[in-house]
C-alpha cells in the first residue's frame, strides 16, 4: 500500500536526515525517479569510494546537470561532500543527502554546505498520512515506523529494528567503544521517556560513568532516535523546572528497547501518548512550520504544576496538556489554569485520546487525539 507522505522535497540541494526505517528511500524513490542514486549502503559503491572518494566526480561528469544526484546514507562517507560542494558550485548540480545519523556528519564538517543544502527531517507516520488506516491503539503498542507498520508481524520487526540500531548504527560506525554498556544504558534511557532527564539517574541505574551517559545521550539525539525539550522560564510567580524533558522518537521504539510487548499496561499509556502527541507536533514543526519555538513548562515544587507544552509563534503562546485518561476531569486543567497570565498566551488545549471535543467556561479546549491531529493537519491551530 503507497502512502502519501506530506514532506516537501525543497528545489535546491537539501539534506534529508531521519531514523532508520522511517521510509526516506522509498519517499526519495517516489519523488525523485529520474535521479542518478549513489546508494552507500552497497557494499561495493561504498568500498569503491571509501578507497578513492575522487572517483564520485568522475561519475557525477556523466551525469546531465539538470538531474537529482541522491547519495543515500551520506553519513558513512562525510568526505564525498567535498565533492557535492565542488559539483554545486561549479556545474549548479541539485543533491539529495539522504542520511539516518548527524553525528558524523557534524564532525566531518557540514558547514562546508551551509547556504547551500539545506536541512530538512522526515519523521515516522502522522494519522494524517494514514487516513482511515490509523489506530490509536496500534501506534501506542507498536509505534508508526513505516518500516514496522507495514510488517506482517509488527513486534518481531521491532525487535529486529533495535537489534539493527545496535549494529549498524552504533558498532558499525564505531560511535561507541563499549558496546555492551551501551546496550546496558538504552533500556533506562527508554525509562525517561517523556520525563525530565536527569544524567546522573540514568548514570545510576546503568552503571555507567556520568560523563559516558552525556556522551550516549548526544548520539541518541544525532542517531535522530531521541530529541529533547527545553524548560520555559516564564517566570509566573513560581520557580520553575531547568531540566530538559526527554522523549523517544515512536513509541513502538521505546517498548521494544523495554522488551514489552503485547497491549500497554496502564502505567505505560501516559508516557506513551504523551511521546506519541510530542512527535506528532515536532513533525508538523518540521513538515508545516508549526511553530518558531516550543516548550514545556513546570515549576519547581515536589506536587509541581506542569504544562506538557508551549508552542511559540511570533510572539502568540498555544499551551497544550496531554492526559491519556478516558473521562474529563477538572483536574486536567490544573497547569493550563496556572498559565493563564502568560504574555500572548492565546489558545489552552487539553488532548485526550478519545471521546467528545469539550470547552470549560475559561475557554479551556478539552480535544480528542484526532481532532488535535487534524487541527495541525489542517494548520488551524493559531487563532
Amino acid at each position: 500500500m503507497s502512502i502519501f507522505r506530506i514532506f516537501e522535497a525543497p528545489q535546491k540541494s537539501f539534506f534529508l536526515l531521519g531514523p532508520r526505517g522511517v521510509g526516506k528511500s522509498t519517499y526519495l524513490r517516489e519523488a525523485f525517479p529520474d535521479a542518478h542514486v549513489v546508494d552507500l549502503l552497497s557494499e561495493d559503491t561504498y568500498q569503491r569510494l571509501l578507497a578513492n572518494p575522487g572517483l564520485l566526480a568522475e561519475e557525477l561528469r556523466a551525469v546531465s546537470v539538470d538531474r537529482w544526484v541522491v547519495l543515500d546514507e551520506i553519513q558513512r562517507l562525510p568526505a564525498l561532500l567535498n565533492e557535492v560542494h565542488r559539483f554545486i558550485e561549479e556545474r549548479k548540480m541539485r543533491f539529495v543527502l539522504c542520511g539516518s545519523s548527524a553525528r558524523k556528519l557534524k564532525r566531518a564538517g557540514v558547514n562546508l554546505l551551509a547556504g547551500r543544502a539545506s536541512r530538512r527531517a522526515m519523521h515516522p507516520f502522522v494519522p494524517g498520512e494514514l487516513g482511515d488506516c490509523f489506530d490509536l491503539e496500534d501506534a501506542l503498542q507498536n509505534g508508526l515506523l513505516p518500516i514496522v507498520w507495514d510488517s506482517e508481524d509488527k513486534s518481531e520487526t521491532l525487535t529486529a529494528y533495535t537489534h539493527m540500531y545496535l549494529r549498524e548504527e552504533i558498532q558499525s560506525e564505531a560511535l561507541v567503544r563499549n558496546l555492551p554498556a551501551f546496550a546496558r544504558f538504552l533500556p533506562v534511557a527508554a525509562l525517561f521517556h517523556a520525563r525530565a532527564m536527569n544524567a546522573n539517574n540514568i548514570a545510576r541505574e546503568a552503571q555507567v560513568a556520568r560523563p559516558t551517559v552525556t556522551n550516549y545521550l548526544e548520539i541518541l539525539e544525532e542517531t535522530l532516535m531521541c530529541f529533547r525539550l527545553p524548560a520555559f522560564e516564564g517566570k509566573l510567580r513560581a520557580r520553575e523546572r531547568k531540566l530538559p524533558k526527554w522523549y523517544w522518537c515512536d513509541p513502538g521504539i521505546v517498548r521494544a528497547i523495554k522488551n514489552q510487548k503485547g497491549p500497554p499496561a496502564p502505567e505505560e499509556r501516559g508516557a506513551l501518548f504523551e511521546g506519541l502527541v510530542a512527535q506528532l507536533i515536532r513533525s508538523y514543526i518540521d513538515y508545516r512550520d508549526l511553530c518558531d519555538e516550543w516548550y514545556y513548562w513546570a515549576t519547581a515544587a515536589r506536587n509541581r504544576t506542569e504544562v506538557d507544552f508551549l508552542l511559540k509563534r511570533e510572539g502568540a503562546f498555544v499551551a497544550i496538556e496531554v492526559k491519556s485518561g478516558g473521562t474529563y476531569t477538572r483536574t486536567w486543567c490544573i497547569g493550563l489554569r496556572a498559565v493563564a497570565d502568560l504574555d500572548g498566551l492565546c489558545r489552552r488545549i487539553i488532548v485526550y485520546p478519545e471521546g467528545p471535543e469539550l470547552r470549560t467556561e475559561d475557554n479551556i479546549e478539552i480535544l480528542p487525539f484526532q481532532s488535535f491531529s487534524n487541527l495541525l493537519a489542517n494548520d488551524d491551530l493559531w487563532p
